[in-house]
């Protein structure tokens, strides 16, 4: 590849404040967790600054949350090249997403998030640009349509989803690397949780560190987000630093259980429990009585439930699990 740009471009921003963004690590070596992940893509990245090359094709897979896309930007940061990020629901029609494509620079990274929600139509341009660094357009109607071949310059593709199952099987095996992110360690998340409050000026103790993490879902954009509460908490009270009993009080103050549940997961376990006897009881169902989207529900909530044991997804619908009447003390 000829020279790299030095000057990282955002397209679409994924970052709500500015004090997000400086939570997030900005090289692989400062990235917390993901220990495996980390070193075949630290591979990767190394090979290609060596060869000059672009990157190959890559998709990040799992739940919200978890640095799908401070991975992208990483990568982009670490072979020096132009970072532009979308999603795909703001690709709504394929000359869109070919604009985008022909303004790529030679080596950049284009980042779509939630790649699996990309019609088919945009799904057809990709395949050419992946694979041979083209685009094929269709000029004219009729019998006097003609089919004109327009040549990309070389990029990499970062895809994220939090639904790998409903990636087409034609654009998920032009990925050159496939990634599935896991929920993180109570250890990563404390580590986190104390290289956050460190950019955040606010002191904590490892007690506290370690119960923000326990009650974080696994996920380091929840554990930062309940960091920042606490913050909030600690300026107002004129708190020095935040210690474990202070932290139970903020934790319940924000309506956080021992176990991380929120108010949404605690009405759809009720829901099921009081209302449908355990279950089973449909999706659509649960989303009409609680009043929260389908797609909240699938993404944000089962992911937790399911993987700490307190919901099941059978063929009929949701049940709840015996743990999930002994946490609310039900029989």
């Amino acid at each position: 590849m000829s020279s790299l740009k030095k000057n990282h471009q955002n397209t679409t921003t994924f970052i709500n404040s500015e004090e997000d963004k400086a939570l997030r690590p900005l090289q692989l070596i400062d990235f917390i967790g993901q220990n495996e992940l980390k070193a075949k893509l630290d591979v990767a990245i190394k090979a290609a600054k060596k060869r000059r090359e672009a990157i190959d094709h890559i998709l990040f897979s799992g739940p919200p949350g978890l640095g799908k896309t401070t991975l992208a930007a990483i990568v982009a940061k670490e072979i020096d090249s132009n970072f532009h990020s979308t999603s795909a629901p703001a690709i709504s029609r394929p000359k869109d997403l070919a604009k985008i494509l022909t303004l790529l620079g030679n080596g950049d990274i284009l980042f779509i998030d939630e790649i699996h929600r990309l019609s088919p139509a945009c799904e057809e341009i990709l395949y050419p640009a992946m694979e041979d660094n083209s685009i094929d357009f269709i000029i004219g109607e009729g019998i006097a349509a003609q089919s004109v071949k327009l040549n990309l310059k070389p990029f990499t593709l970062i895809g994220a989803t939090t639904r790998s199952g409903m990636l087409s099987s034609p654009l998920k095996s032009r990925f050159g690397m496939e990634f599935k992110i896991e929920f993180y360690k109570e250890d990563a998340l404390k580590e986190i949780i104390h290289r956050s409050s460190k950019l955040l000026k606010i002191a904590i103790e490892h007690d506290a560190a370690k119960e923000i993490a326990k009650r974080s879902r696994m996920t380091p954009r929840i554990a930062n987000r309940i960091l920042r509460r606490l913050r909030d908490y600690a300026t107002v009270e004129k708190i020095a630093k935040i210690n474990y009993d202070y932290s139970k009080i903020c934790l319940m103050k924000l309506g956080i259980d021992k176990l991380g549940l929120s108010n949404t997961d605690r009405l759809i376990l009720k829901l099921i429990i009081d209302r449908y006897n355990g279950g089973p009881v449909g999706l659509s169902t649960i989303a009409a009585l609680i009043d929260e989207e389908p797609r909240t529900i699938t993404e944000d909530c089962e992911p937790f439930l399911l993987r700490i044991g307190l919901l099941e997804k059978t063929s009929k619908g949701r049940i709840v699990t015996p743990k999930t009447y002994a946490h609310f003390n039900k029989k």
